[in-house]
Protein backbone atom coordinates (compact mmCIF):
# COMPACT_ATOMS: atom_id res chain seq x y z
CA UNK A 1 0.00 0.00 0.00
CA UNK A 2 1.55 3.16 -0.79
CA UNK A 3 2.18 6.32 1.86
CA UNK A 4 0.61 9.33 0.69
CA UNK A 5 1.20 12.44 2.57
CA UNK A 6 -1.28 14.93 4.45
CA UNK A 7 -0.97 18.71 2.81
CA UNK A 8 -2.91 21.24 4.85
CA UNK A 9 -3.16 23.36 2.14
CA UNK A 10 -4.63 21.05 -0.47
CA UNK A 11 -7.31 20.25 1.66
CA UNK A 12 -8.13 24.14 1.85
CA UNK A 13 -7.98 23.71 -1.53
CA UNK A 14 -10.37 21.31 -2.28
CA UNK A 15 -12.71 23.15 -0.35
CA UNK A 16 -12.36 26.32 -2.12
CA UNK A 17 -13.42 24.24 -5.43
CA UNK A 18 -16.26 22.68 -3.26
CA UNK A 19 -17.41 26.18 -2.58
CA UNK A 20 -17.70 27.28 -5.74
CA UNK A 21 -19.54 24.26 -7.51
CA UNK A 22 -22.12 24.42 -4.94
CA UNK A 23 -22.39 28.60 -5.60
CA UNK A 24 -22.35 27.36 -9.70
CA UNK A 25 -24.80 24.31 -9.24
CA UNK A 26 -28.28 24.57 -11.26
CA UNK A 27 -30.96 23.95 -9.32
CA UNK A 28 -33.35 20.51 -10.31
CA UNK A 29 -36.81 20.69 -11.57
CA UNK A 30 -38.52 20.81 -8.53
CA UNK A 31 -41.78 22.85 -7.21
CA UNK A 32 -42.49 23.33 -3.81
CA UNK A 33 -41.12 22.13 -0.25
CA UNK A 34 -38.18 19.99 -1.79
CA UNK A 35 -37.01 22.99 -3.97
CA UNK A 36 -37.11 24.89 -0.67
CA UNK A 37 -35.19 22.35 1.14
CA UNK A 38 -32.66 22.17 -1.70
CA UNK A 39 -31.98 25.93 -1.90
CA UNK A 40 -31.25 25.65 1.77
CA UNK A 41 -28.93 22.41 1.87
CA UNK A 42 -27.60 24.46 -1.07
CA UNK A 43 -26.86 27.73 1.22
CA UNK A 44 -25.63 25.58 4.11
CA UNK A 45 -23.01 23.69 2.03
CA UNK A 46 -21.79 26.56 0.57
CA UNK A 47 -21.58 28.00 3.44
CA UNK A 48 -19.71 25.47 5.12
CA UNK A 49 -16.98 24.91 2.56
CA UNK A 50 -16.10 28.47 2.18
CA UNK A 51 -15.61 29.16 5.83
CA UNK A 52 -13.06 26.20 5.65
CA UNK A 53 -11.73 27.55 2.08
CA UNK A 54 -10.95 30.86 4.29
CA UNK A 55 -9.59 28.51 6.96
CA UNK A 56 -5.92 28.48 8.35
CA UNK A 57 -4.81 24.61 8.42
CA UNK A 58 -1.53 23.07 9.89
CA UNK A 59 -0.10 19.59 11.00
CA UNK A 60 1.93 19.63 13.76
CA UNK A 61 3.01 16.31 15.16
CA UNK A 62 -0.12 14.78 13.72
CA UNK A 63 -2.84 16.89 14.85
CA UNK A 64 -4.22 19.25 12.31
CA UNK A 65 -5.24 22.57 13.56
CA UNK A 66 -7.66 24.50 11.60
CA UNK A 67 -8.35 28.21 12.30
CA UNK A 68 -11.53 29.69 11.23
CA UNK A 69 -11.47 33.65 12.38
CA UNK A 70 -15.26 34.48 12.47
CA UNK A 71 -14.84 38.33 13.44
CA UNK A 72 -16.83 40.58 11.60
CA UNK A 73 -14.18 42.13 8.83
CA UNK A 74 -13.90 45.94 8.79
CA UNK A 75 -15.14 47.55 5.76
Amino acid sequence: MEETSFDPKDMIDRFARRARAVKERTMPPVEGIERQQIRKQMQLDYQDFAMLADAEAKLEDGILTITIDLRPQPE
